[in-house]
């Protein structure tokens, strides 16, 4: 399930394609494209051109060229191969392997090979992705930032803190299991009014966002967490033992403890 870390650890993998020239494009998988792009069309404007760089903004992954830019977003179990080197090998919600009959999109270079492969099928190939309604990354946002993101206006109470922390066009790259992680680290409760949050809140949810990501980014991904392991029915606070607490906060399935989180 690629959160903004897994699709960091693909970036870092990608950078190796960096001075490549593209020979050749594959998709064995036509929905894989976004925006109704057909493989032709998509094969005239990148084949022959170089990848310059590999960056991300959130959960997408942008391959830049000497020309257009290719977008990689990964839905559920969407991964990545660079010259047969898997930069995960194992997804939440996904089989844990690699199959050649989940690769939906390739690209062949005079040198090497990059597979995108995706046993659910809900990832997406775009041309120049638009990035003009993303938020800040999460992993560079600033105090300011992420307060202006929280900040919400409209009638009371407005989005509940984590639903406003999954909205991509507020801050991008926080998934499911990071939104829970980060909150219940900064003892913050996931329903409550994202602009509910005193300067004091405000501070110390910057502060555990940032180092969360550094920690989780270290461990090994999105599912590597203090509450990943009592993300279940009886599960209990790693902090104080409590019983955990399953809601549903912006759609999303929602663990957290309402001893500490407030």
């Amino acid at each position: 399930m690629p959160e903004l870390l897994e699709v960091e650890y693909f970036r870092r993998l990608a950078e190796r394609c960096a001075g490549r020239t593209i020979l050749h494009i594959d998709v064995p998988d036509a929905h894989a494209l976004a925006d109704g792009r057909s493989p032709r069309s998509l094969r005239q404007a990148v084949v022959g051109r170089r990848i310059e760089l590999a960056r991300r903004h959130g959960k997408l992954l942008v391959l830049e060229t000497d020309g257009p830019a290719l977008g990689l977003r990964f839905g559920m179990t969407g991964g990545l191969v660079v010259d047969g080197e898997l930069a995960i090998d194992r997804l939440l919600y996904s089989p844990g392997t690699f199959g050649t009959a989940w690769v939906r999109f390739g690209i062949r270079f005079d040198e090497g090979e990059l597979l995108f492969h995706d046993p659910r099928r809900f990832g997406r190939v775009s041309l120049d992705p638009d990035e003009s309604r993303m938020g800040p990354d999460a992993m560079a946002v600033t105090a300011a930032e992420l307060g202006r993101a929280l900040a919400t206006r409209g009638p009371a109470p407005g989005p509940a803190l984590k639903a406003r922390l999954l909205d991509q066009s507020a801050i991008a790259g926080i998934g499911n299991l990071l939104g829970d992680e980060i909150l219940w680290r900064a003892s913050l409760a996931p329903s409550r009014p994202a602009r509910s949050l005193a300067p004091a809140e405000l501070r110390r949810l910057h502060r555990h966002l940032v180092a969360t990501l550094a920690d989780l980014l270290e461990r090994g991904g999105s599912h590597t967490g203090d509450l990943m392991a009592e993300r279940h029915l009886g599960g209990r606070c790693p902090k104080d033992g409590s019983p955990l607490e399953r809601s549903t906060v912006g759609g999303r399935t929602t663990w957290w403890c309402p001893r500490h989180q407030h």
